[in-house]
Protein backbone atom coordinates (compact mmCIF):
# COMPACT_ATOMS: atom_id res chain seq x y z
CA UNK A 1 0.00 0.00 0.00
CA UNK A 2 1.16 3.53 -0.78
CA UNK A 3 0.14 5.98 1.94
CA UNK A 4 0.35 9.77 2.13
CA UNK A 5 -0.49 11.26 5.50
CA UNK A 6 -2.27 14.55 6.02
CA UNK A 7 -3.26 16.17 9.31
CA UNK A 8 -6.62 14.42 9.50
CA UNK A 9 -6.46 11.89 6.64
CA UNK A 10 -4.61 9.01 5.09
CA UNK A 11 -4.45 8.94 1.27
CA UNK A 12 -4.16 5.28 0.25
CA UNK A 13 -3.21 3.92 -3.17
CA UNK A 14 -3.04 0.21 -3.91
CA UNK A 15 0.34 -1.03 -5.14
CA UNK A 16 -1.10 -2.82 -8.16
CA UNK A 17 -2.86 0.36 -9.24
CA UNK A 18 0.39 2.29 -8.91
CA UNK A 19 2.02 -0.34 -11.18
CA UNK A 20 -0.81 0.03 -13.71
CA UNK A 21 -0.15 3.78 -13.69
CA UNK A 22 3.53 3.17 -14.38
CA UNK A 23 2.57 0.86 -17.24
CA UNK A 24 0.16 3.40 -18.68
CA UNK A 25 2.88 6.05 -18.61
CA UNK A 26 5.50 3.86 -20.26
CA UNK A 27 3.30 3.02 -23.25
CA UNK A 28 4.17 6.55 -24.38
CA UNK A 29 7.96 5.99 -24.20
CA UNK A 30 9.58 7.26 -27.41
CA UNK A 31 10.11 4.51 -29.93
CA UNK A 32 13.47 6.06 -30.82
CA UNK A 33 14.62 5.55 -27.20
CA UNK A 34 13.56 1.90 -27.00
CA UNK A 35 16.24 -0.70 -27.68
CA UNK A 36 15.25 -4.28 -28.43
CA UNK A 37 11.84 -3.51 -29.88
CA UNK A 38 10.97 -7.21 -30.22
CA UNK A 39 10.71 -7.29 -26.42
CA UNK A 40 8.57 -4.19 -26.05
CA UNK A 41 5.32 -5.99 -25.23
CA UNK A 42 7.05 -8.09 -22.57
CA UNK A 43 8.74 -5.04 -21.03
CA UNK A 44 5.41 -3.25 -20.98
CA UNK A 45 3.78 -6.24 -19.29
CA UNK A 46 6.50 -6.36 -16.64
CA UNK A 47 6.07 -2.67 -15.84
CA UNK A 48 2.28 -2.91 -15.58
CA UNK A 49 2.28 -6.14 -13.56
CA UNK A 50 5.36 -5.79 -11.35
CA UNK A 51 3.29 -5.24 -8.19
CA UNK A 52 0.50 -7.73 -8.86
CA UNK A 53 1.59 -9.78 -5.84
CA UNK A 54 0.34 -6.99 -3.56
CA UNK A 55 -3.29 -7.25 -4.76
CA UNK A 56 -4.72 -9.56 -2.06
CA UNK A 57 -2.75 -7.76 0.68
CA UNK A 58 -3.96 -4.29 -0.31
CA UNK A 59 -7.62 -5.27 -0.43
CA UNK A 60 -7.41 -5.58 3.36
CA UNK A 61 -4.65 -3.18 4.50
CA UNK A 62 -2.72 -3.72 7.72
CA UNK A 63 -2.42 -1.36 10.70
CA UNK A 64 1.03 -0.58 12.10
CA UNK A 65 0.56 -0.59 15.89
CA UNK A 66 3.97 0.94 16.51
CA UNK A 67 3.46 3.95 14.26
CA UNK A 68 -0.32 4.18 14.71
CA UNK A 69 -0.90 4.41 10.97
CA UNK A 70 -1.37 1.98 8.06
CA UNK A 71 1.57 -0.12 6.95
CA UNK A 72 3.11 1.07 3.69
CA UNK A 73 5.26 -0.73 1.14
CA UNK A 74 8.26 0.90 2.82
CA UNK A 75 7.74 -0.53 6.32
CA UNK A 76 5.75 -3.68 5.52
CA UNK A 77 7.37 -6.71 7.23
CA UNK A 78 10.13 -8.22 5.12
CA UNK A 79 9.00 -11.85 5.45
CA UNK A 80 5.52 -10.94 4.21
CA UNK A 81 7.08 -8.98 1.33
CA UNK A 82 9.01 -12.08 0.28
CA UNK A 83 5.76 -14.06 0.00
CA UNK A 84 4.04 -11.46 -2.15
CA UNK A 85 7.15 -10.83 -4.28
CA UNK A 86 7.44 -14.53 -5.13
CA UNK A 87 3.72 -14.92 -5.78
CA UNK A 88 3.78 -11.90 -8.07
CA UNK A 89 6.74 -13.16 -10.10
CA UNK A 90 5.11 -16.61 -10.36
CA UNK A 91 1.92 -14.99 -11.67
CA UNK A 92 3.77 -12.94 -14.28
CA UNK A 93 5.77 -15.98 -15.42
CA UNK A 94 2.56 -17.84 -16.29
CA UNK A 95 1.91 -15.33 -19.06
CA UNK A 96 5.31 -13.92 -20.01
CA UNK A 97 8.63 -15.47 -18.96
CA UNK A 98 10.69 -12.48 -20.13
CA UNK A 99 8.54 -10.11 -18.08
CA UNK A 100 8.95 -12.43 -15.07
CA UNK A 101 12.72 -12.32 -15.56
CA UNK A 102 12.66 -8.52 -15.37
CA UNK A 103 10.44 -8.53 -12.27
CA UNK A 104 12.69 -11.10 -10.59
CA UNK A 105 15.79 -9.02 -11.30
CA UNK A 106 14.09 -5.91 -9.95
CA UNK A 107 12.87 -7.50 -6.72
CA UNK A 108 16.16 -9.22 -5.89
CA UNK A 109 17.72 -5.76 -6.00
CA UNK A 110 15.39 -4.71 -3.17
CA UNK A 111 16.40 -7.56 -0.87
CA UNK A 112 20.03 -8.27 -1.73
CA UNK A 113 21.26 -6.46 1.41
CA UNK A 114 18.64 -7.82 3.83
CA UNK A 115 20.12 -9.75 6.74
CA UNK A 116 17.17 -12.12 7.27
CA UNK A 117 17.92 -15.68 6.21
CA UNK A 118 14.57 -15.85 4.38
CA UNK A 119 15.62 -12.87 2.26
CA UNK A 120 18.93 -14.53 1.39
CA UNK A 121 17.07 -17.70 0.40
CA UNK A 122 14.67 -15.67 -1.75
CA UNK A 123 17.51 -13.91 -3.56
CA UNK A 124 19.33 -17.20 -4.17
CA UNK A 125 16.18 -18.89 -5.50
CA UNK A 126 15.39 -15.94 -7.75
CA UNK A 127 18.95 -15.94 -9.11
CA UNK A 128 18.36 -19.58 -10.06
CA UNK A 129 15.05 -18.64 -11.71
CA UNK A 130 16.77 -15.87 -13.65
CA UNK A 131 19.50 -18.14 -15.00
CA UNK A 132 16.94 -20.78 -16.03
CA UNK A 133 14.85 -18.16 -17.84
CA UNK A 134 17.91 -16.65 -19.52
CA UNK A 135 18.86 -20.13 -20.74
CA UNK A 136 15.36 -21.14 -21.87
CA UNK A 137 14.80 -17.81 -23.64
CA UNK A 138 18.26 -18.03 -25.23
CA UNK A 139 19.21 -14.52 -24.10
CA UNK A 140 22.74 -13.56 -25.02
CA UNK A 141 22.63 -9.77 -24.68
CA UNK A 142 22.62 -9.05 -20.95
CA UNK A 143 23.18 -5.34 -21.52
CA UNK A 144 19.82 -5.26 -23.30
CA UNK A 145 18.28 -7.13 -20.39
CA UNK A 146 19.56 -4.54 -17.93
CA UNK A 147 18.31 -1.74 -20.19
CA UNK A 148 14.81 -3.19 -20.03
CA UNK A 149 15.07 -3.60 -16.25
CA UNK A 150 16.12 0.06 -16.12
CA UNK A 151 12.89 0.97 -17.92
CA UNK A 152 10.94 -0.96 -15.29
CA UNK A 153 12.75 0.95 -12.54
CA UNK A 154 12.10 4.27 -14.26
CA UNK A 155 8.38 3.61 -14.72
CA UNK A 156 8.13 2.53 -11.09
CA UNK A 157 9.93 5.63 -9.79
CA UNK A 158 7.92 8.03 -11.94
CA UNK A 159 4.63 6.55 -10.74
CA UNK A 160 5.89 6.70 -7.14
CA UNK A 161 6.71 10.37 -7.65
CA UNK A 162 3.08 10.91 -8.60
CA UNK A 163 1.66 8.80 -5.79
CA UNK A 164 3.89 9.82 -2.87
CA UNK A 165 3.98 13.59 -3.35
CA UNK A 166 1.05 15.89 -2.71
CA UNK A 167 -0.31 17.21 -6.02
CA UNK A 168 1.17 20.63 -6.71
CA UNK A 169 3.93 20.22 -4.11
CA UNK A 170 6.79 22.71 -4.26
CA UNK A 171 10.29 21.27 -4.57
CA UNK A 172 11.06 21.79 -0.90
CA UNK A 173 7.81 19.95 -0.02
CA UNK A 174 8.60 16.86 -2.08
CA UNK A 175 9.92 13.70 -0.47
CA UNK A 176 13.73 13.95 -0.14
CA UNK A 177 14.24 10.99 -2.50
CA UNK A 178 12.75 13.01 -5.37
CA UNK A 179 13.94 16.57 -4.74
CA UNK A 180 17.03 16.22 -6.91
CA UNK A 181 15.16 14.32 -9.63
CA UNK A 182 14.30 10.71 -10.40
CA UNK A 183 17.34 8.39 -10.38
CA UNK A 184 18.11 6.81 -13.75
CA UNK A 185 19.72 3.40 -14.11
CA UNK A 186 23.17 3.51 -15.69
CA UNK A 187 21.76 0.97 -18.17
CA UNK A 188 19.54 3.70 -19.63
CA UNK A 189 22.40 5.01 -21.72
CA UNK A 190 20.01 6.88 -24.02
CA UNK A 191 20.07 9.58 -21.32
CA UNK A 192 23.13 11.72 -20.65
CA UNK A 193 22.40 12.29 -16.97
CA UNK A 194 21.92 10.13 -13.90
CA UNK A 195 18.68 11.85 -12.82
CA UNK A 196 15.63 13.10 -14.64
CA UNK A 197 14.50 16.53 -13.51
CA UNK A 198 10.79 17.21 -13.01
CA UNK A 199 8.44 19.33 -10.92
CA UNK A 200 4.78 19.96 -10.25
CA UNK A 201 3.62 22.86 -12.41
CA UNK A 202 0.21 22.82 -10.70
CA UNK A 203 -2.01 20.26 -8.95
CA UNK A 204 -2.73 18.41 -12.18
CA UNK A 205 0.45 18.82 -14.21
CA UNK A 206 4.02 17.56 -13.89
CA UNK A 207 6.66 19.10 -16.16
CA UNK A 208 9.60 16.88 -17.16
CA UNK A 209 12.97 17.89 -18.61
CA UNK A 210 14.61 15.68 -21.28
CA UNK A 211 11.03 14.52 -21.96
CA UNK A 212 11.24 10.81 -22.97
CA UNK A 213 7.67 10.37 -24.20
CA UNK A 214 6.13 10.72 -27.66
CA UNK A 215 3.51 13.19 -26.47
CA UNK A 216 1.72 14.54 -23.41
CA UNK A 217 0.73 11.73 -21.07
CA UNK A 218 -2.58 11.64 -19.21
CA UNK A 219 -2.96 9.19 -16.33
CA UNK A 220 -5.81 8.47 -13.93
CA UNK A 221 -4.82 8.08 -10.30
CA UNK A 222 -7.20 6.03 -8.13
CA UNK A 223 -7.03 6.54 -4.39
CA UNK A 224 -9.05 6.40 -1.19
CA UNK A 225 -9.19 9.14 1.42
CA UNK A 226 -9.51 7.68 4.92
CA UNK A 227 -10.42 9.95 7.81
CA UNK A 228 -8.27 9.38 10.88
CA UNK A 229 -11.19 9.73 13.27
CA UNK A 230 -13.00 6.99 11.30
CA UNK A 231 -10.09 4.58 11.71
CA UNK A 232 -10.14 5.33 15.45
CA UNK A 233 -13.82 4.43 15.75
CA UNK A 234 -14.23 1.68 13.13
CA UNK A 235 -10.70 0.40 12.59
CA UNK A 236 -8.66 0.59 9.40
CA UNK A 237 -10.14 -2.39 7.59
CA UNK A 238 -13.78 -1.29 7.84
CA UNK A 239 -12.86 2.33 7.13
CA UNK A 240 -10.98 1.33 3.99
CA UNK A 241 -13.76 -0.91 2.68
CA UNK A 242 -16.37 1.82 3.16
CA UNK A 243 -14.36 4.66 1.61
CA UNK A 244 -15.24 5.54 -1.99
CA UNK A 245 -12.60 5.24 -4.70
CA UNK A 246 -11.64 8.69 -5.99
CA UNK A 247 -10.13 9.35 -9.41
CA UNK A 248 -7.80 12.19 -10.35
CA UNK A 249 -6.49 12.90 -13.86
CA UNK A 250 -2.88 14.08 -14.07
CA UNK A 251 -0.77 15.20 -17.02
CA UNK A 252 2.93 14.71 -17.74
CA UNK A 253 4.21 17.39 -20.10
CA UNK A 254 7.45 18.50 -21.67
CA UNK A 255 9.10 21.26 -19.63
CA UNK A 256 9.77 23.06 -22.93
CA UNK A 257 6.03 23.33 -23.48
CA UNK A 258 5.00 26.30 -21.31
CA UNK A 259 1.31 26.18 -22.23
Amino acid sequence: MIVRERENEFIMIEQDHHAQVSGSIMTHWKDSLFIGKEFRNSVQYAISMHDCGWKPFDKEPFWNDTKQKPYTFLDFPVLAKIVLYKNGIDEVEKNDPYAALLCSMYYTGFLKNEAANEAKVFVAQEKERQEKLIHSLEITDRLLLHFHCGLLQFGDHLSLYICLNEPGAKKEEELPFFRDGIPLSSALHTFRQDKLQLHWRNKNTIAIEAFPFENQVAVTLKQKVIQKDTTASKGLLESYKEAPLNEMVLYLVDEKNKE
